[in-house]
């Protein structure tokens, strides 16, 4: 059994979270309550991320992440995986990951040449 009292939830939120600030705003909000993770826009629409730190501190982020979000954000529904125990954190703070998706590169035309 672990003794920190660490414990790690991964969450996915839907609705309109994209283009409102919402990893911002989740960001803020999760370094306001010490936890640690990470969040990212995904390709279908939805916000993913992780979260570690004391399990009153996620059941709290849970609740903002489900009745809150930011300003301008309108929260469809939040997957939480179960809390799981860690031996202890395993990133230093909360941040906004890069976009969980590339773009998608435009293939480029054959040119064909023709000799005479």
């Amino acid at each position: 059994m672990f003794t920190d009292g660490v414990f790690s939830c991964e969450f996915e939120v839907y609705g309109k979270v994209q283009g409102v600030y919402f990893r911002h705003h989740a960001m803020i909000k999760a370094k306001t309550m010490g936890l640690r993770g990470w969040c990212m826009n995904t390709a279908k629409g939805t916000v993913r991320g992780y979260m570690e730190g004391r399990l009153p501190e996620i059941d709290v982020m849970k609740e903002w992440l489900k009745n809150t979000g930011s300003p301008e954000s309108n929260v469809e529904r939040v997957k939480f995986s179960r809390p799981r125990e860690k031996e202890g954190y395993g990133f230093p703070n909360f941040h906004v990951r890069a976009d969980g998706y590339a773009e998608t590169p435009v293939p480029k035309k054959n040119k064909r040449v023709r000799l005479y």
